[in-house]
């Protein structure tokens, strides 16, 4: 019963209903959107203080379905849409959209890419070179793509066993020690948790072997994005399901120090977005600036017109202290 109630509600928030209405792509490709203020008093969730947001709206119709999001300057984002799209937006001080560009990924073929090839659901950014890597569900492979998104340079089969199609790789990041690490939106392998994979060279790169171990949200729900903090701890977004309201995103913090093969893996919870706020966030990005931490999140409306593209940005404060090791073990 437990199972069936979890796919009702999987597909009542993620797919066509009676009562509800899906886009289907047309023949808009306006470049143009709109950043619409969000009307909602500042608050804070434990370490998190919201600070702004907005609803983004765009005629362009393969404009939505974000699952990846990087900021790579000042009011300058890079979004990417689970349907093989990305869009480059551009905020002025006041947040109104000062440019944006939507355009399609590179495909392996050159042909325009069917929904089971292009779902794309992470994407880190190397900010020397500006090349992206990016993860790929259904297909379950790494991508790495040049500076201008409009070539792939090397992809990877994830190693087997093989994640299920449409629960694989969901979140991804660059650690500051150069690894990457994957965690699987729902891949259950294992009673001990959802599988991850850790990469000390390019995931994307032939012949890249990885570790696996093993996430174990504690009930916070399925992963759905992941960035690395200035102290180079993960930051993971999870998304649970429920009915008032339908999308529950709490955020959670996991040490990169216990991660090691077949490790099972735990996390701190340092806060949740607002329920007046809440949608289906699944991107995620970190800034520093003036030594002040800020979080963005970014919402994946699954082109369903009762859901919203939110774009949001949040400051961590107070965030939990490492856990110092321990001293019987440190001294061995």
């Amino acid at each position: 019963m437990r199972r069936l109630l979890l796919a009702a509600l999987i597909f009542l928030a993620l797919g066509p209903v009676p009562g509800t209405v899906i886009r289907y792509p047309q023949d808009d490709m306006t470049q143009s959107a709109v950043s619409r203020p969000l009307a909602f008093a500042p608050e804070k969730s434990g370490s998190m203080r919201f600070v702004r947001g907005w609803r983004l709206v765009s005629p362009h119709d393969r404009f939505g379905g974000f699952s990846a999001l990087a900021r790579t300057a000042p009011g300058q984002f890079l979004l990417i849409g689970d349907n093989g799209y990305s869009t480059r937006l551009a905020l002025d001080s006041r947040g109104a959209v000062s440019s944006v560009r939507i355009r399609a990924l590179p495909t392996i073929d050159g042909r325009p890419a069917r929904k089971a090839a292009a779902d794309t659901e992470a994407m880190f950014i190397d900010a020397a070179s500006g090349k992206a890597w990016v993860a790929l569900e259904v297909v379950n492979q790494i991508w790495r793509l040049d500076a201008g998104l409009s070539h792939i340079e090397s992809r990877q089969q994830l190693p087997r066993p093989r994640w299920p199609r449409n629960r694989g790789p969901e979140a991804m990041a660059r650690l500051a020690d150069g690894r990457t690490v994957i965690f699987s939106e729902d891949a259950d392998h294992d009673p001990r948790g959802r599988e991850g994979l850790i990469y000390t060279g390019d995931p994307a790169a032939a012949g890249s072997v990885p570790i696996r171990f093993y996430y174990d949200s504690a009930g916070r729900g399925l992963v759905s994005d992941a960035a690395t903090l200035p102290d180079g701890r993960i930051l993971l977004v999870h998304r649970r399901l429920g009915f008032n309201p339908v999308f529950t995103t709490i955020l959670a913090i996991v040490d990169p120090a216990d991660i090691a093969k077949d490790a099972v893996v735990r996390s701190r919870t340092i806060g949740r977005v607002p329920k007046p706020l809440a949608e289906n966030y699944e991107g995620a990005a970190i800034a520093v600036e003036d030594g002040r931490i800020w979080l963005w999140l970014v919402a994946d409306d699954n082109f369903n017109v009762w859901q919203r593209s939110l774009l949001l940005q949040f400051e961590l404060t107070a965030l939990p202290p490492r856990k110092m090791p321990d001293s019987k073990k440190a001294a061995r």
